[in-house]
């Protein structure tokens, strides 16, 4: 396989992402920041994020580019994790639920 880097500076771990381009795995710089740790953000900010997120995700979705994309999913899923974690009883709407379950 052919790796290859685009670099934007030093950056830290958390800021590459390893992307599939046909057979050849290639390596990205995400050139935002990754974002506040979820376990640092109060509830407030962390509905405020998962918002924010929620908001923008079909546009993401249709409109992005790859790396786009993969951040937003993987911001998405941090915060979703953390939101989980820290409201284990949360109420579900049982007109939610399939018949049966």
């Amino acid at each position: 396989m052919t790796e290859s880097v685009r670099q934007a500076g030093d950056v830290s771990p958390e800021q590459r992402m390893t992307e599939w381009d046909g057979d050849h795995a290639v390596t990205v710089v995400d050139e935002e920041p990754p974002g506040i740790d979820p376990g640092e953000l109060d509830d407030e900010d962390l509905f405020r994020e998962l918002h924010s997120l929620h908001r923008t995700r079909l546009d993401t979705l249709r409109h992005a580019s790859d790396s786009a994309l993969a951040t937003h999913l993987r911001r998405t899923a941090e915060l979703e994790t953390e939101y989980l974690a820290r409201n284990p009883g949360r109420e579900v709407d049982p007109s939610r639920l399939r018949d049966g379950s």
